[in-house]
């Protein structure tokens, strides 16, 4: 089935069902899943939500399994640590409301412009000046200061001390995509008090490299998102939002990240990087762009906007309104205009010895570069303007590349299940990994695990991702009834799911046949000679037969007389 994606704007169907593999991959922004998968990301809901939902959509009951007392005690844990996340939103928000001091925080936000429905739709609250008013408000037991410390409420001094974090400070609540409050930002009001912005630190809740301020706002705001605009700070993603302009998000007091970005392109396919025009501006941009190279592809569009000197985005778009600050946002820059202006911006590129130097600082960058239809463009973009045959450009990105990974036909590893990237395709095949062919077969046919023989055999083979490929064929030789969903969901959550989640998106438009056994068998045979080959490589090098025991000149008779894999 094909149909136009939920996860990002399209025109044309990029989103593939597959009902025989229960399995989904939108091809235009790369979202894919199963079943439970797709609830978790379209419904903001948790893993065990989405499978009680699905067992409710089917009348089915949920077979209940024990869990350790660890695991237990962490999820009571979190669940109260949620709660007094929201029970702190709820002060603040009071505070601003009722408190003798709250005048001069109503004050700054009136004189920024802000409504009181803005200001109650994103939560804004109000610490007041003083060292204990949250801990007199909340901590009215051991448990709950312990709490409050734990999701950066409190402060701890040395001698076990604790006082509130957020003094005299607006504040704004930073919310995960299920609208539950998970950490703080909070904007001082006087220029006496400390740093402009104070976030939260990190916490079991709250990983800064991954959530966006104003994420969970658009998305309640509109119900299709054109493009989301990232911009520097809390006001100014409110700011905009009081003049109607509901996309804006902010990273939380550091660099845009490829988390940040992945969770930007399942909303929606153009990001816009909002920055001061001045060199900080452009630094910052700069970093925003290295961090995306590895998730830029077709279908992707990211463009950079640099503001007048002296302005922010709040203070732009109070001055020109609405229509003209998105004009402005129409002429933003190009992903690539801005990538190639900023490599030869001291070059003059009349001479080769320029155009040479554009090409050495151009091509580690297009490395980064996934394979595909953009990084081919971005190459032979390179190629025009510096008059070098594309050719040659695309040999030295490959060369950078495979010094970048290491060996091009290992296997990601498991806990970087991401690192590797395909290369643009060179005149020369490259060899197929047995243990992708082998894993990608398994996926997509999980019959072919009974037809492997013991898992054990391959057990002693050294290559990456050989143990996962073995604990594959031991859980579909355990349970042969698992289909290709079931199969991933048995790594739900786990260090293997996105390199299995990948190789099974590359599988589903493949249409069933049955010659997938014979290069199945015959990828586990050769695996388990490599094994052989490995050990006859290892005694061989010792030295001449008089140099090895009996033992060892039996085994090397025997490995030499073993006849190859067909």
């Amino acid at each position: 089935y094909k149909a136009c994606c939920p996860f990002h704007g399209e025109k044309t169907p990029s989103f593939t069902v597959s009902q025989s593999k229960q399995f989904y991959h939108c091809f235009g922004c790369g979202a894919h899943g199963t079943a439970v998968g797709f609830l978790m990301e379209y419904e903001h809901m948790p893993f065990p939500e989405a499978v009680e939902e699905l067992a409710r959509m089917v009348g089915m009951e949920v077979p209940r399994e024990a869990v350790s007392p660890q695991q237990a005690q962490r999820r009571s844990e979190n669940e109260g640590l949620y709660q007094i996340m929201e029970k702190s939103d709820q002060f603040f928000q009071n505070q601003l409301r009722n408190h003798p001091q709250a005048n001069q925080a109503v004050n700054y936000l009136k004189g920024r412009g802000l409504s009181g429905e803005i200001a109650k739709e994103f939560g804004i609250g109000f610490a007041p000046q003083g060292w204990d008013n949250l801990i007199k408000a909340l901590g009215n037991s051991d448990d709950a200061k312990q709490q409050l410390l734990k999701t950066g409420m409190l402060i701890e001094k040395d001698n076990g001390d604790m006082y509130d974090r957020f003094r005299g400070r607006i504040m704004f609540p930073i919310r995960d995509r299920r609208g539950r409050t998970i950490a703080f930002g909070g904007r001082t009001i006087s220029s006496d008090d400390g740093a402009k912005y104070l976030n939260s630190p990190e916490t079991p809740l709250f990983h800064k490299g991954r959530e966006l301020y104003g994420l969970y706002e658009a998305r309640q705001a509109l119900r299709d998102i054109p493009r989301l605009m990232v911009v520097e700070g809390y006001m100014d993603v409110v700011s905009l939002a009081q003049f109607d302009i509901r996309y804006a998000v902010a990273t939380l007091g550091t660099a845009t990240t490829e988390d940040h970005l992945g969770r930007l392109f399942r909303v929606c396919s153009e990001v816009v990087f909002c920055f001061d025009g001045d060199r900080a501006g452009r630094d910052a941009a700069w970093r925003a762009l290295e961090n995306a190279l590895p998730i830029m592809r077709e279908g992707r569009q990211i463009r950079f906007m640099f503001l007048p000197d002296g302005e922010d985005p709040d203070t732009l778009v109070r001055k020109q309104g609405k229509e003209k600050f998105e004009v402005l946002i129409g002429q933003a820059q190009a992903f690539s205009d801005f990538f190639f202006n900023n490599l030869q911006k001291d070059l003059e590129m009349r001479t080769v010895e320029a155009r040479s130097m554009f090409c050495e600082r151009a091509i580690p960058y297009l490395a980064r570069l996934p394979e595909g239809i953009y990084r081919n463009l971005m190459v032979k973009q390179l190629a025009k303007l510096s008059q070098e045959d594309e050719q040659s450009i695309i040999d030295r990105v490959n060369n950078v590349e495979q010094k970048q990974i290491g060996r091009v036909t290992a296997e990601p590893s498991a806990a970087q299940p991401t690192a590797r990237r395909p290369r643009i395709k060179p005149s020369g095949k490259q060899p197929k990994s047995l243990v992708r062919t082998a894993l990608g077969l398994l996926l997509r046919q999980p019959s072919l695990a009974q037809q492997a023989g013991e898992p054990a055999r391959l057990k002693n083979v050294d290559k990456p991702g050989v143990a996962l490929l073995v604990n594959v064929l031991e859980i579909l030789k355990a349970n042969p009834q698992l289909n290709s969903a079931g199969l991933l969901l048995r790594y739900q959550a786990t260090e293997h799911e996105p390199h299995l989640q990948k190789l099974m998106s590359q599988q589903i438009l493949l249409d069933d046949d049955n010659s997938m056994e014979p290069e199945f068998l015959s990828a586990l045979d050769a695996l388990e000679h490599s094994q052989h080959e490995d050990r006859l490589d290892s005694l061989s090098l010792k030295g001449s037969p008089s140099q090895l025991s009996d033992e060892e000149k039996a085994e090397l008779r025997k490995l030499t007389t073993r006849p190859a894999p067909k």
